[in-house]
């Protein structure tokens, strides 16, 4: 299961049943969990954390330090959870000193080239495509899916079950629920498809989509727009986290 032509430090934690290529080089410092697949020429460097059933490709850089000119070499880690397929060359950093670590969560699919930068925090069940760039201290909600060659600006948060065009940039937070896409980024409507794929009831669908037309189209600002949204729709957990989600924007939201 583990190539002799792999580099495996003395010091790393090695699961059971875990696969390792040749030409893999894991460093000290390194806790890789069970049942791993870890393929050619990867390489996991110090203070990565892996845990269990992932699948990672030739290429693939985990653990590296951040490239953040305030990083002055403290301990912080990357950590990735469970069953998440790690394609060719994606690289996650390690975190810095803001949060000390960078998290990628369970059942993600990073595609090929996917950058995930120091201290940015990946859900659970996101799909993010080829080229995807995610800049520092981004936070990606669970069930988002980002599409290939998207440039997210630094401290930036998408919402969870968001679908965001392909070639997109954006420097604002992107709220739960919505397509985003066009040049420059722009609310595009529900992500319809995705949600009655995950078993959202019209109902459900059409609240949310009222909230959004209070949101987008009522021509009030946000404060006075989430207001109306509280006074006006029934106040489910998906219509409260959309509020709170843009009560809570540092950055702003997408217009």
């Amino acid at each position: 299961m583990i190539s002799p032509l792999a580099y495996i430090d003395p010091e790393a934690k090695i699961g059971e049943n875990v696969e390792i290529g040749p030409f893999v080089f894991i460093d000290k410092n390194v806790v890789i969990g069970d049942n791993n697949v870890i393929m050619p020429n990867a390489n996991i460097l110090y203070g990565s954390r892996i845990g269990n059933g992932n699948r990672i490709f030739p290429g693939a850089v985990i653990g590296a330090i951040p490239q953040d000119l305030k990083f002055r070499g403290e301990e912080t880690t990357a950590e990735v959870g469970d069953n998440n397929t790690i394609r060719e060359n994606v690289t996650i950093n390690r975190g810095t000193a803001a949060k000390g670590k960078t998290v990628v969560g369970s059942n993600n699919l990073l595609m090929e080239g996917v950058h995930v930068a120091h201290d940015t925090i990946v859900g659970n069940g996101c799909i993010i495509g080829n080229a995807t760039k995610l800049a520092g201290e981004v936070i990606v909600d669970d069930n988002a899916i980002i599409s290939s060659t998207v440039l997210v600006h630094q401290f930036c948060r998408i919402g969870g079950y968001t679908m965001v065009q392909g070639g997109c940039r954006s420097s604002k937070d992107i709220p739960p629920y919505v397509i985003a896409g066009r040049e420059p980024i722009a609310y595009c409507g529900l992500n319809l498809i995705g949600l009655r794929r995950r078993g959202f009831s019209n109902e459900l669908i059409e609240n949310i989509h009222n909230a959004y037309r209070i949101i987008y189209q009522s021509g009030k600002n946000v404060s006075e727009a989430l207001k109306q949204v509280r006074e006006e729709i029934p106040m489910t957990p998906e219509i409260e986290y959309i509020v709170s989600f843009i009560e809570s924007s540092q950055r702003g939201i997408i217009r």
